[in-house]
């Protein structure tokens, strides 16, 4: 039983290894060459993004490679009747499933740790990349197309004379009041590592700032932080950005909001109810004060679900492998493509447009977060019934 034990794991820890490998490297491709597109990247920042990059294909690739894995090779082991020896020796076909749902396990907490690395270290490492590029796409961008937009900041200019700015127009957008506009006869453009910034160094600056026309003649220096322009801000960031350990006390920090939120509304009603006021307009607070509270609200459903959402992406690992196993092994003839396909499709059908729309109702409150792993259960319940039907006969 030893020997057969490590005669699969080890056959299928090479086949995963080696299909992981190709299809990682396909879509790392895909995914460095989309962001050096879209954000017009040279060669050497581009080299700088593949380790970042790096957990976020993975993350992708591992769950239908371990299906792949698996049906590889049960559909093998089928297909050359070992399955049938096994069971004329008297030994149960499960001593040759459990070592693919062991590694299943072990790589679905290690999806878990790829998607939770890939939506913080390696999202924060491909914005600093960006960012520490900056001036090198600014100025690219202006010279060739003479504007350049990034976060709420748009740039335009009339040319670029060899790194200088002629008559640059600064513009951003803020949300609930007048854009900031600043209008300069000259500007320079350059990254502060040092405090994290985008720096425009204007001449003879001019403008409207928050509602008030200034006039600044000689040099201005405006700065733009880092969080500014990618959004790292708490107050800008989406939950899907956090990583695990920070769900917590964000959490914990839209809890203590409501509270607070609570507590000014009851105060509100009992000063309104003393003075002489009706306990309808008691009950009618303002409407400052109810965005702020569904605000929170939304918020806290968000966070409650991103834990659920991650843990139950990383183990349909092992919901894959309940079903591709045992269908690889009841089709027999080593058709590996066909058995992962048989497979594939009712998940694609089933499971991801149940934890999208599982996803969805769980951010926005209808059902428990919990709900989340419904897809999971119901391919985990198709392949135990699938295992039971190989057992069996």
């Amino acid at each position: 039983m030893k020997i057969l034990t490590q005669y699969i794991l080890l056959d299928l820890i090479a086949t995963f290894l080696a299909t992981l490998i190709s299809m990682t490297v396909f879509v790392l491709v895909f995914l460095v060459g989309d962001e050096a597109i879209d954000k017009g990247l040279g060669l050497s920042a581009v080299l700088r993004t593949i380790p970042y990059f790096l957990p976020q294909a993975m993350a992708l690739t591992v769950p239908g490679t371990m299906l792949l894995a698996t049906t590889i090779v049960y559909g093998r082991v089928a297909s050359g009747n070992e399955i049938v020896a096994v069971k004329s020796l008297g030994v149960t076909p499960m001593s040759l499933v459990k070592p693919a749902l062991i590694l299943a396990a072990i790589t679905s907490v290690g999806a878990v740790w790829l998607n939770d690395i890939a939506v913080s270290w390696g999202r924060d490492g491909v914005q600093r990349v960006f960012f520490e590029s900056l001036e090198q796409i600014a100025l690219g961008r202006l010279e060739s197309q003479g504007s350049f937009t990034f976060g709420e900041w748009e740039v335009n200019v009339a040319a670029v004379q060899g790194g200088t700015l002629i008559h640059p127009v600064v513009r951003k957008n803020t949300a609930g009041g007048p854009p900031w506009l600043i209008d300069a006869d000259t500007a320079e453009v350059r990254v502060d590592k040092q405090h994290n910034s985008l720096v425009f160094k204007l001449l003879n600056a001019e403008g409207e700032v928050k509602g008030r026309v200034f006039s600044l003649p000689g040099e201005f220096e405006q700065e733009v932080t880092f969080d500014e322009l990618t959004g790292r801000g708490r107050s800008s960031r989406s939950p899907s950005q956090y990583a695990l350990r920070e769900i917590g006390p964000a959490k914990a920090e839209q809890l203590h909001r409501l509270e607070v939120l609570g507590e000014e509304t009851a105060t509100d009603t009992a000063f309104t109810l003393i003075t002489g006021g009706s306990a309808d307009t008691a009950r009618g607070d303002d409407p400052q004060r109810r965005r702020q509270h569904a605000h929170a609200t939304a918020l806290l459903h968000r966070f409650g679900t991103e834990p659920h959402r991650r843990w139950s992406g990383g183990f349909s690992c092992l919901s894959f492998v309940l079903i591709g196993a045992p269908m690889a092994i009841r089709r027999r003839h080593g058709e590996f493509w066909g058995s992962f396909f048989a497979c594939f499709l009712p998940i694609l059908i089933v499971f991801y447009p149940m934890l999208a729309v599982t996803v969805d109702q769980a951010k926005d409150g209808g059902v428990p977060p919990v709900a989340v792993w419904l897809g999971n259960l119901v391919l985990a319940a198709w392949g135990v019934l699938l295992l039971r039907r190989v057992l069996r006969y």
